[in-house]
């Protein structure tokens, strides 16, 4: 039996269900733009200085990342710090040129935030590379985990919560040191 619901033409068994990634089911997903219109997921974090995840979102593959920014920097917990009260905003928030936009400026800088963006056409993405890379470790020990390398999960929900699991291992490996 052909499927013709699906973007390739396989032969497959009666009864036996699709991957949520075929038939592009699923919460939270959408046509990738750089892998041929596959079905998929992005992972957005915030991370401290040292690397430690913060907050965590997933959105579908074809959502740009300037708007996850908000709902990423609404979620992150009040954080302990040495002495005084409770921490409930970053001090200072890094980030490429993907969230060079005038609105999100404004929207940190109402939050009382101090953005260093790389405004596109005008820095170089050299200068960011020395906080950047922090970020890049931390998705790479995000990507170490099988569970996020590929994803099985139907349910949005789901693969956030495993998503969270994941960023809880991360945190406990690196704070057990």
């Amino acid at each position: 039996m052909i499927d013709k619901g699906t973007k390739s033409c396989r032969a497959r068994r009666p009864g036996v269900p699709l991957r949520d990634h075929e038939n592009g089911n699923g919460d939270l997903t959408g046509p990738n733009p750089v892998d041929r219109g596959k079905y998929g997921s992005k992972i957005h974090l915030i991370t401290e200085r040292t690397g430690l995840p913060l907050s965590i979102g997933i959105s579908g593959a074809n959502m740009h990342d300037s708007q996850g920014l908000e709902p990423l920097v609404r979620g992150i917990p009040p954080v302990r710090s040495r002495r005084g009260p409770r921490r409930r905003k970053p001090g200072k928030l890094h980030g490429d040129k993907g969230y060079d936009y005038r609105h999100l400026r404004q929207w940190l800088r109402n939050r009382g935030i101090t953005h260093r963006i790389a405004r596109r056409g005008v820095d170089s993405s050299q200068r960011l590379g020395r906080h950047r890379w922090v970020v890049e470790r931390s998705m790479s020990w995000l990507a170490g985990c099988r569970r996020l390398h590929r994803r099985y999960e139907r349910k949005a929900a789901h693969f956030l919560a495993f998503a969270g699991i994941a960023a809880t291992l991360i945190c406990y490996r690196r704070l057990a040191k």
